[in-house]
């Protein structure tokens, strides 16, 4: 090889590795832009701030979630907007009863609003929705409200996120939307959240602008889907009332007593009411609610039927067993789980009058 074609070598080469080098600098310098973008900016965007407390969700992690999302201001407006209509279309009631409610209501916000947000934690860390337990304050009704049906009225369970939308800042202030829809009937809504940026520079969601016209939109579908439906099952429910109150009746006159304690001849006859009458009625009674169609919106006041008929069986067939064998603990059993049916069965009053006193139905007769 001649000294011409040696230096032409040689000049390729060197071009060679200075494009190399140029595309490795260029390539380092766009690594290093992006990670100053994004520990630098984009960390501390609403946007990043979103996207981590769905990811929060999704991996169940309870601390992260918490990091984004100030569940004390969320769950607190939420409260407000959610007990706004508990009582103020009841026609029933007096402006002094009223007030008294108003007062009560707000008596009992810390507790509700800080156990609905331990509620949601407990949904991210398990991926699971569950009820206060143990000695919780919130279990039943120890507060003098029923907290089930406090969370389904919240929408908490029966909502799905979709997507997010779009995201307007404004200083250390952002509302943000996002897209979710109603599982129950099927209603698309969008939201708006609204984000507060915190001292070290990461964005917290504080609370949702616009819950109540949410609920609101809801419970008019919701209601009109109840309301459809106990005109449907009224006929029914009507009829096995009057069997019921036949049987009752029955019932307290086989268990009369003077001294309070049951004779064998008693309880046998009061056991063959309940095995041969009571619980073939609540049977044959459930079969025929079972058979009407149920509107989208009224499936959880369907299946709290049903559980009340299941829990009442239940717990009639531990008198039973406690009847002929004369064994306290089946009675024990049974007053439990006719306790539990007792919340159930307030709970299905509850949901068909706020239906009748909803400023978005007529009043029902």
């Amino acid at each position: 090889m001649d000294d011409y074609e040696w230096r032409k070598m040689l000049k390729r080469r060197n071009r060679r590795s200075r494009l190399a080098f140029l595309a490795l600098f260029l390539i380092a310098a766009c690594l290093l832009s992006t990670g100053i973008w994004y520990f630098c900016f984009y960390t501390r965007s609403p946007e990043y701030a979103l996207r981590q407390t769905l990811r929060a969700v999704e991996t169940h992690d309870r601390e992260s979630f918490q990091r984004f999302v100030n569940l004390e201001t969320v769950t607190n407006h939420a409260y407000d907007d959610l007990t706004y209509d508990l009582f103020v279309y009841d026609s029933t009631l007096t402006p002094k009863t009223k007030v008294l409610f108003e007062k009560f209501y707000v008596s009992i916000k810390p507790q509700l609003a800080g156990g609905t947000a331990e509620t949601i934690l407990r949904r991210v860390e398990s991926g699971q929705w569950s009820l206060p337990d143990g000695t919780d304050i919130l279990k039943g009704r120890q507060l003098g409200i029923d907290y089930e049906r406090f969370l389904e009225r919240s929408q908490l369970r029966n909502t799905t996120f979709v997507k997010l939308g779009e995201v307007a800042r404004n200083g250390t202030s952002a509302t943000a939307t996002l897209e979710i829809r109603e599982d129950y009937t099927q209603t698309p809504f969008t939201l708006e959240v609204a984000m507060e940026q915190a001292g070290d520079g990461h964005w917290q969601i504080t609370y949702v602008k616009n819950y109540r016209d949410y609920l609101d939109t809801v419970a008019g579908l919701q209601n009109g889907d109840i309301a459809d439906y106990i005109a449907a099952t009224e006929p029914v429910v009507d009829a096995y009332n009057q069997t019921f109150r036949a049987q009752q009746a029955r019932f307290k006159a086989l268990s009369a007593s003077r001294n309070g304690r049951l004779g064998e001849l008693q309880r046998t006859a009061l056991a063959d009411l309940l095995e041969q009458q009571v619980i073939p009625t609540l049977e044959e009674r459930q079969q025929k609610l079972d058979a009407i169609d149920v509107p989208a919106g009224a499936g959880y006041l369907a299946r709290q039927r049903q559980h009340a008929t299941e829990i009442t069986i239940k717990a009639w067939r531990h008198y039973i067993n406690g009847l002929r064998k004369d064994d306290p603990e089946e009675f024990d059993t049974a007053e439990t789980l006719h306790k539990q049916e007792l919340e159930v069965d307030l709970r299905v009053e509850d949901i068909i009058h706020h239906t009748a006193v909803s400023k978005n139905m007529p009043n029902l007769p």
